[in-house]
């Protein structure tokens, strides 16, 4: 039976969403300090209706360890429903797990990297975030 162009297009992209690509299984330990200088990268959560949703956000690398955060939005409800999360930097996809950071002397040296990394673009977007953002250890996502 042939396959309208929707179809195809439907099929093209459940077959993306479900195949993790070469070594972005959990498998290798993610090298954080490698991206640390990347100034934006994109997290894919999945919306309500399970379709995919990309944002472009910032990356805080700390002691070996990738960070993201969020105020009140949209990706992060997504994330509240489910923590596993895709993110591509570059040409790179890494399937991960996050973490909620919720030690307060850990959320406070994560936030400090953001301030120093992004300067007055941090400050500036604070009041945005609020004042206690969703902060999110990224680990390696372990398919079983």
């Amino acid at each position: 039976m042939a396959r309208t162009p929707i179809q195809a297009i439907l099929v093209l992209f459940l077959f993306v969403l479900l195949t993790p690509p070469t070594g972005a299984r959990g498998e290798e330990p993610i090298d954080w300090d490698s991206h640390a200088e990347e100034q934006t990268v994109t997290v894919v959560t999945a919306d309500e209706d399970g379709s995919a949703r990309e944002t472009t956000v910032w990356l805080a690398v700390l002691d070996g360890q990738g960070y993201i955060r969020t105020g009140g939005t949209g990706w992060g409800g997504d994330i509240e429903r489910n923590q596993d999360v895709a993110l591509r930097i570059g040409e790179t996809e890494l399937l991960l797990r996050v973490e909620y950071v919720t030690d307060e002397a850990q959320r406070d040296a994560v936030k400090a990297v953001f301030r120093e990394k992004y300067g007055f673009s941090d400050w500036l977007m604070s009041p945005l975030r609020g004042s206690n953002p969703k902060i999110m250890r990224l680990n390696p996502r372990v398919e079983e």
